[in-house]
């Protein structure tokens, strides 16, 4: 099984939410972990609401240091911080590096609906993004679809 690492810098709202989306719909394939630079403490209640309309639990999920993933083999790690807005963590440890972007979802402002519908932006964006980008990474690496 191939392991993927999700960084940003709180790992409170934008990593959390692409690991649970990967371990729930390419958790046959993909091992996903989320860590931060600055790690929060927590995972943002309107990521856990965002993720439970897809019937996706984080509510369990911890805030984690990437210090924590230093020495894990992984095959890819993936920042996910918007680089418009914030500085991306620079990743020392093993694993291809690969970015996307997502703004950050706890940044916006507005009535209780109107943030929550950012998470919800943000959450399917990490969808779409994310598992389109994995499963692109396991056809690359399947010998079977080589054009040798």
């Amino acid at each position: 099984m191939k392991k993927v690492l999700f960084l940003c810098t709180g790992n409170s709202a934008r990593s959390p939410m692409a690991e649970g989306l990967v371990n729930h719909y390419l958790g046959d394939e993909w091992q996903a972990h989320s860590a931060g630079t600055d790690p929060a403490g927590y995972v943002h209640p309107l990521a856990v609401e965002a993720m439970a309309e897809l019937g996706i639990d984080v509510s369990g999920h911890r805030s984690k240091s990437a210090d924590e993933f230093r020495d894990v083999d992984l095959d890819l790690v993936v920042t996910v911080c918007d680089d418009a807005a914030e500085n991306c963590p620079v990743w020392l440890g093993q694993g291809r590096k690969v970015h996307v972007s997502f703004e950050d979802p706890a940044k916006a402002t507005g009535s209780e609906e109107e943030r929550l519908a950012a998470f919800r932006r943000i959450r399917d964006g990490i969808r779409d993004q994310i598992l389109s980008l994995l499963e692109n990474e396991g056809r690359r690496d399947d010998p079977s679809l080589s054009l040798a």
